[in-house]
């Protein structure tokens, strides 16, 4: 069953989703047998802001805080799990520690859960800026499509196809269809680009036309 809970928030199932946001990037709260408090989401939304500031790619956070065993009157243990969307593989961190009391409190669960994911996406930032330094070396490819404008097109270089952009090509006259290229690559908002592109050679002046 769905309802509105006295916090602004949807429950569901028993669950309170936090629908309040200020943050630029997809956050989701959800608190399971225990009350949404505005000072917790607003505790919870600093420390995410915090892992913007690490690495600013994160796609998504998911946030989770329960206290399973409420029927026990002392010792109810707060659990916090968070999963960051990011390029590769998700950043998962499920903080449980059954017999550390300090985690009765909520914030101090949620402080431990956000460390730990802060360390893993420092690591994982690290790793990505290693990957990029790798493609440091320009790349040999070859032009497979231009669009009729000559705006953007693609190269293929090593069974592997990019996207480039007329604003990446070094070359005063614009790219045709099997030039062959210089260039390196980098991340772009559909995947990897190839920038910094340089004709070695032709071997065709045919523009596809636009599909």
């Amino acid at each position: 069953m769905r309802e509105m809970d006295d916090l602004g928030g949807v429950r569901f199932d028993g669950v309170v989703h936090a629908t309040a946001g200020f943050m630029p990037a997809p956050l989701h709260i959800s608190f399971r047998d225990m009350a949404s408090t505005p000072s917790l989401d607003t505790f919870i939304r600093e420390w995410f802001a915090k892992l913007e500031h690490v690495y600013d790619r994160i796609e998504r956070c998911d946030v989770i805080i329960e206290r399973p065993h409420k029927h026990q009157r002392h010792g109810q243990q707060v659990r916090v799990h968070v999963k960051l969307g990011v390029p590769g593989p998700d950043i998962v961190v499920s903080h449980d520690h059954p017999l550390d009391g300090a985690h009765e409190d909520a914030y101090v669960a949620i402080r431990d859960a956000f460390t730990a994911a802060r360390r893993q996406l420092e690591d994982h930032a690290r790793k990505m800026r290693q990957d990029v330094k790798t493609r440091v070396e320009p790349e040999h490819g070859r032009v497979t499509y231009v669009d009729a404008e000559g705006e953007w097109g693609y190269l293929e270089a090593e069974a592997r196809r990019l996207y480039f952009h007329r604003n990446s090509v070094l070359d005063p006259e614009p790219l045709a269809v099997g030039d062959e290229v210089r260039f390196t690559e980098a991340p772009g908002d559909k995947g990897p680009q190839a920038t910094s592109v340089t004709r070695i050679g032709r071997h065709g002046h045919h523009e596809l036309a636009r599909p």
